[in-house]
């Protein structure tokens, strides 16, 4: 029978300790956390599966040795995968423990499942840190040749896809982008780029920057000049259409108007960041 030798490095014990806390998060919550039945709850335990099963595919693909058997480019996909791990953990983290372990929700269950709930938040903050140290560990070294992905272009356009989603939530319950054009703009702004960003995502993941019709350099500064201003229109119109007809109202839907206004001032930072480092990057293709 032959042996399977596994070989044994920090990066592989990190990815182990992720897949071990992301388990233990959802598994406890889910058992014993005594959750409601909300989207909420779901959602969390999607952001603690979502990890654990990729996270999961990675460490099968590199102990057997079937990264040439997967459709991806593996320069790529794994440091993907932890980043998009690390903000679906970080934000159960915070928003988990503020929705089960305080008001209404943790007046009524019993300690044990306070406890479950308790558990969840400590293993989805060890599942954070391990994310971020796998990323720590597999990002691109200056003058070492990697994937787009590994680059901090390519982990800013993870940044901003993440907070675009988080934009849409805040948008969309209650609607709250069409009763101007300037804010149908805005929400023009956040699809737009999404949408390119992500596709930008899924090109270098896939492997299949070698089929654009243009370099993708060239698009990614073109794109990212493009998006600066598009996030700074938005930056700017969001708060003024917004807020001059909510003035001096204090509610739970301007308080989201002012979330949706942060995290639109973030992302256009965030492309700032993108657009600055893609203009000196020399970006290797293998």
């Amino acid at each position: 029978m032959p042996l399977i030798i596994i070989p044994t490095s920090e990066l592989l014990w990190v990815r182990v300790a992720a897949l071990l806390c992301t388990c233990t998060a959802f598994s406890v919550a889910a058992h014993g956390g005594s959750l409601p039945n909300y989207f909420i709850a779901d959602w969390y335990i999607f952001c603690w599966a979502f990890g654990f099963a990729f996270t999961l595919l990675v460490l099968l693909a590199e102990v057997f040795g079937f990264q040439a058997r997967v459709p991806v480019s593996w320069k790529d996909f794994p440091i993907t995968v932890a980043s998009y791990s690390a903000l679906l953990c970080l934000t159960a983290s915070i928003l988990f423990p503020l929705t089960y372990l305080r008001g209404q929700q943790a007046s009524y269950v019993s300690s044990e499942a306070r406890g479950h709930r308790v558990a969840s938040t400590v293993f989805s903050c060890l599942a954070t840190l391990a994310y971020v140290l796998e990323v720590s560990l597999t990002k691109a070294r200056p003058g070492e040749v990697a994937g787009y992905m590994a680059t901090a272009p390519g982990l800013l356009k993870v940044c901003q896809t993440s907070v675009a989603c988080v934009i849409f939530i805040y948008v969309s319950h209650p609607v709250s982008y069409n009763s101007h054009p300037a804010l149908e703009w805005c929400m023009a702004v956040y699809c737009i780029c999404f949408i390119l960003s992500m596709a930008v995502v899924l090109v270098c993941v896939g492997g299949c920057t070698g089929y654009l019709p243009v370099p993708l350099p060239k698009f990614l500064s073109v794109y990212g000049l493009l998006a600066v201003a598009m996030y700074l229109s938005a930056t700017i119109l969001w708060p003024v259409f917004q807020f001059s007809k909510h003035s001096g109202q204090v509610t739970g839907y301007r308080s989201d108007l002012i979330v949706v206004a942060v995290l639109t001032a973030v992302n256009f930072l965030l492309y700032l960041a993108d657009l600055a480092y893609t203009g000196r990057l020399v970006f290797v293709s293998v």
